[in-house]
């Protein structure tokens, strides 16, 4: 009877430990999404997908941006980050952070936009004027468009003024011909042109793909753990992508896809975005 109990009892105690190690958790921010109720609302089916499939479970840690983002791995309170390519250049300075999977974009690549009557038909024609970019230190929509007019041959904030206006009043100003153009991805083409129906823009740089938003892991993460989440997006994708996608907030990676295969290199690009704008050293957010 004894030994019937003990058996018992350790074949409970191995299943109770299965379980536990099924349902580990994992703490999860995304840098660009502000509390915790648009947390659960934008990324709400993704949690339930992922979660059927890696068997982990996941805690939504709502952070306010990319600084506390930071500080919140620092201190061991999150294990996983999504985040933009320039914000992983400075996770992986400051923490060792690494990448675990890409979160691929379509079209996602920056350009600069000049009205379709401007003067400006040359980047050349961009020398000592004024050229608005979007937020201070976003990969395509001010280091990407600077990587762009730097390989044109013009020096930022030495042949050109960089001036930082939201969107619509860029546009604004650029119509009124206070600044010569907009640097922009390539959503936000769209965007304006939708919001300004009467007016014609044409792209005066085109870039290449962009590296894209990434999900980076802590390096005080069991690296199991890391592998299983790797794993997950590359044997369950498309579900994955399926209940991202579902939400309106997350258009942008509609006929995207998941790429584990992602190494630290393939941001040395990014890198050299800081550069162009004299940062060598990658351990601050740009503007903070």
């Amino acid at each position: 009877m004894n030994h019937l109990l003990a058996t018992g009892l350790l074949t409970l105690g191995i299943a109770a430990a299965t379980a536990s190690a099924a349902q580990e958790t994992i703490r999860f921010a995304v840098t660009d999404i502000d509390g915790m109720e648009a947390l659960q609302r934008e990324m709400g089916p993704f949690k339930q997908a992922f979660e059927a499939a890696s068997g982990l479970k996941v805690d939504f840690f709502p952070v306010s941006g990319r600084t506390v983002a930071v500080e919140a791995m620092a201190a061991d309170q999150v294990d996983f980050v999504l985040t933009g390519p320039a914000e992983y250049v400075v996770f992986n300075a400051r923490l060792d952070a690494q990448p675990v999977v890409t979160w691929v974009r379509p079209d996602y690549y920056s350009t600069v936009v000049v009205l379709d009557e401007s003067p400006v038909k040359a980047p050349a024609d961009l020398k000592g004027q004024m050229i608005s970019f979007g937020e201070i230190g976003s990969t395509s929509q001010h280091l990407g468009p600077v990587d762009l007019l730097a390989k044109a041959g013009l020096a930022y904030a030495v042949d050109y003024e960089p001036v930082f206006l939201n969107r619509n009043v860029a546009v604004e100003a650029l119509i009124m011909g206070e600044i010569a153009g907009i640097g922009l991805n390539r959503t936000h083409i769209d965007s304006i042109t939708e919001k300004f129906p009467d007016q014609k823009f044409r792209v005066l740089l085109k870039g290449e793909q962009l590296p894209d938003d990434i999900l980076l892991a802590s390096a005080k993460v069991d690296p199991k753990v890391v592998e299983t989440v790797r794993k997950t997006f590359a044997d369950h994708g498309a579900d994955i992508l399926a209940a991202l996608t579902s939400t309106e907030e997350n258009a942008k990676y509609i006929g995207g896809r998941f790429n584990p295969s992602v190494t630290d290199a393939d941001y040395d690009v990014v890198r050299k975005m800081f550069e162009n704008i004299g940062i060598t050293e990658f351990t601050q957010f740009v503007g903070e």
